[in-house]
């Protein structure tokens, strides 16, 4: 029997069974479908994420962000929003007494670099992976009264564990199992995420232009390569979605600042933007993480750093938990309220800000452009959030 079976060796999920790992105890990470190996010569995955200053030490404490190619980290040191009127607010790295706001990496190489440091880690005889997903999770217990999950893979093995920690995503698993129940909505609007070559270097800086039909960004990533990020309707992201990239750079280059420069499209991805929050994150033997527990609108690019932490507080409780046994106490008390009463708190700014800048109502549109106008001379309050949303605060 295992100490910890870990559904999803996502980048939660795989950080998640590092730490453990670390620990002593003994993990079965399932993951159905590993990542490719990363290959210099590979072109940019569609998926990034922005890293803050708070998960970019939480991960190099663990021993992964050493394995992440350095060459294919990015970092930026100033962010700044704007209305199309010309009212806006900056953000620089000085602020908040740093060099740098955070990281954009893609999502496979996090993965791989937790994935690799726990198979190179002195306790790595303490992991097992199963390329497998459970079809089924029985929460019961065993001959000696302790509680245990028992699951069934889908590659008809099973496996016993003290606990299971669902880091599986949105479609969790094992919160369906453990019997927990969501709330949430899907937003208006989707998201077109587009990779794209730019033919001359850009600033550390990333940017956000808001419009009544959806914000419009930019991520610069490694090298050369960026990703625009159109917000828009269903609709009209799925127009663009299927157009060629002659077609969608052009839609690109009349819709968007040309901050950027010249650029040529290399990818697309599109995906619809959803709110879920699980009712509880522990219940039985199963504790939820990451997207299994919550879902945010990624305006402000929050959504992997509030998953980290709950992976950065659920190792620490259980590093100070004497015995694996009282763990039910300590996640009750410590875990579970302290996390959902801080990503309850985020996920409700993010929809403030989401409702207050996809509106064209005049007396709302004043009120931001206001809002704009007083944040930009606010320093001290503008080193607060930025702070927070770093997560050194």
């Amino acid at each position: 029997m295992y100490d910890f079976c870990v559904n999803g060796a996502g980048m939660t999920g795989a950080a998640t069974a590092l730490g453990l790992i670390q620990q002593g105890y003994s993990v079965a990470l399932l993951e159905p479908r590993l990542p490719e190996p990363f290959n210099a010569e590979q072109p940019p995955d569609l998926r990034v994420s922005a890293i803050s200053l708070a998960s970019a030490r939480m991960l190099e404490a663990l021993g992964a962000w050493q394995h992440i190619p350095v060459a294919r980290i990015r970092k930026y040191d100033r962010l700044s929003v704007w209305e199309d009127d010309g009212a806006r607010t900056d953000f620089d790295a000085g602020m908040a007494d740093t060099d740098t706001l955070g990281y954009f990496i893609e999502n496979r190489l996090i993965q791989l670099a937790c994935l690799q440091a726990a198979q190179e880690n002195a306790h790595s005889q303490k992991l097992s992976l199963f390329q497998a997903a459970p079809a089924s999770i029985q929460f019961n217990q065993n001959v000696d009264g302790e509680s245990v999950a028992n699951l069934l893979l889908d590659s008809e093995q099973t496996i016993s564990a003290r606990w299971v920690i669902g880091a599986d995503g949105a479609q969790s698993v094992v919160r369906r199992e453990a019997g927990i129940g969501v709330s949430g909505w899907q937003y208006e609007q989707h998201a077109l995420g587009v990779v794209v070559k730019l033919d001359e270097p850009v600033a550390d800086w990333t940017w956000q232009e808001f419009h009544s039909s959806g914000p419009r960004a930019f991520l610069p990533m490694y090298d050369n390569m960026g990703s625009f990020i159109w917000y828009d309707s269903a609709t009209t992201v799925k127009q663009l979605s299927r157009m060629d990239h002659t077609t969608l750079k052009q839609r690109i280059a009349d819709a968007f600042p040309a901050h950027a420069g010249n650029f040529s499209v290399v990818g697309k991805a599109a995906f619809p933007l959803t709110r879920m929050h699980a009712q509880h994150y522990l219940r039985h033997q199963a504790i939820l993480l990451g997207d299994a527990a919550h879902t945010i609108n990624p305006l402000a690019g929050q959504g992997v750093n509030i998953g980290f932490k709950d992976v950065a507080l659920l190792l620490n409780l259980i590093s100070t938990c004497e015995n694996i046994s009282a763990l039910d106490e300590v996640l009750a008390q410590k875990y579970e309220p302290v996390r959902r009463r801080d990503n309850l708190a985020m996920m409700s700014a993010m929809d403030g800000f989401y409702w207050l800048f996809s509106n064209d109502n005049p007396p709302v549109k004043w009120l931001r452009n206001k809002m704009l106008r007083v944040a930009q001379r606010a320093i001290p309050a503008k080193r607060l959030v930025l702070k927070y949303a770093m997560g050194i605060q």
